[in-house]
């Protein structure tokens, strides 16, 4: 089924007939009469840029002129005011395009250009723009040195911008033209709170800085009582990082050191990680410790032999080599032995735990290069 063409308006005996002012529309259908109202600035719905033979609109370029006509002081003055609505109903960036439309008439008009860049700071500074705020404020400033509100907005812009003194300087100049000024020194109390609270947390770095640097010389002076060599691999675990070393009092190099413990299994590939052991653990002690698992577990294929008394511990040596790790003797008297030298490794301690009957092949298997080279990766 076809689509009928719109009806032509034909008046009945009843409806009134077209205005004189709309006889020319008397031929054509709705489309085309509300076609060509768009065109009309009165009726105009929306932006028709042709006059419906590909030209120009010329009614609307007789509006966009209108904006112009005038004198400059008379066109920037009509700008502002719009300007202003437009700020009152706080659409700040429609206001801030034609506050800039109105700044570039320039026209010879002091108080005309004062007020628009004093206004296009305004918008600036509602939409956080602090540099360009303080930049127009200047400029206002250079058309009326007592405008009161510049000095407002270089101050709140500079508070925003966390610049403290720069911001006392503007509430200064302002209070010495009005020293009464109300805006100003309500900020100015804002501003001196500020000034404190920063300067209070300054003084709280310093302090806590301090602290950890006098924590950081005691805890360097007990590893050095202790003897103790740490090496740094390219790679640390993250488990080891998170775990962190310590002393059990951090203010007194004595205290017993607590740091995590990386327990090897090398006959069946396996590991185990334990986050804090203190140095005066014994390696019988952590071995119980690590063994208190399900009994399915030692059904595992190659767990048989896993038991406190048949499993024998060896350690790395800073060269590289392997000893045996006493089962009665303590971590820290491991680690304080001169010779052989026991390191750390990340600040953690790297136990071998090998079944008794495969200890001896697998301790001759130990290449010392290796070791040295894993240290690297």
């Amino acid at each position: 089924m076809g689509i009928k063409d719109p009806k032509k308006y034909t008046p009945g005996p009843n409806d009134p007939s077209l205005p004189p002012q709309l006889a020319e529309f008397q031929d054509k259908n709705t489309d085309e009469i509300l076609e060509e109202l768009n065109r009309q600035p009165f009726f105009m719905t929306q932006l028709d840029e042709s006059d419906g033979s590909k030209g120009e609109n010329l009614e609307l370029e007789a509006l966009k002129a209108l904006a112009y006509e005038g004198e400059p002081h008379e066109v920037a003055e009509n700008f502002k005011n719009q300007a202003n609505d437009l700020y009152k109903a706080k659409r700040f960036k429609e206001a801030r395009e034609i506050y800039k439309k109105g700044i570039e008439i320039k026209c010879n008009d002091d108080k005309v250009n004062e007020t628009l860049f004093a206004n296009l700071a305004a918008c600036e500074l509602e939409i956080k723009n602090f540099r360009r705020c303080i930049n127009l404020c200047q400029k206002a400033l250079q058309y009326n040195p007592k405008n009161m509100k510049c000095y407002y907005r270089i101050a709140k812009a500079f508070y925003q911008l966390n610049k403290m003194d720069e911001a006392r300087d503007g509430v200064k100049f302002g209070l010495a033209i009005d020293s009464e000024n109300k805006s100003l020194q309500t900020l100015e109390g804002v501003i001196n709170r500020k000034q404190q609270e920063l300067r209070d947390e300054e003084l709280k770095k310093l302090e806590e800085k301090q602290k950890k640097e006098n924590l950081q010389f005691i805890f360097n002076g007990a590893l050095k009582m202790r003897n103790i060599v740490n090496i740094a691999t390219e790679k640390p675990s993250e488990l080891v990082q998170e775990a962190g070393i310590s002393l059990e009092d951090p203010l007194d190099p004595q205290s017993q050191l607590i740091f995590p413990a990386i327990i090897m299994y090398p006959t069946t590939g396996e590991f185990d990680f334990v986050a804090q052991v203190g140095e005066l653990t014994t390696v019988q002690e952590l071995i119980e410790i690590i063994m208190q698992r399900p009994p399915e577990w030692f059904q595992i294929p190659g767990h048989e032999n896993f038991h406190v008394k048949s499993l024998l511990g060896f350690m790395e040596t800073q060269s590289g080599g392997l000893i045996k790790a006493g089962k009665k003797v303590t971590l820290h008297d491991i680690l304080k032995k001169q010779t052989p030298n026991i390191p750390m490794f990340d600040y953690a301690i790297k136990l071998y735990l090998v079944p008794k009957s495969e200890s001896e092949q697998w301790v001759s298997q130990w290449d010392k290069n290796k070791a040295l080279e894993s240290r690297q990766k």
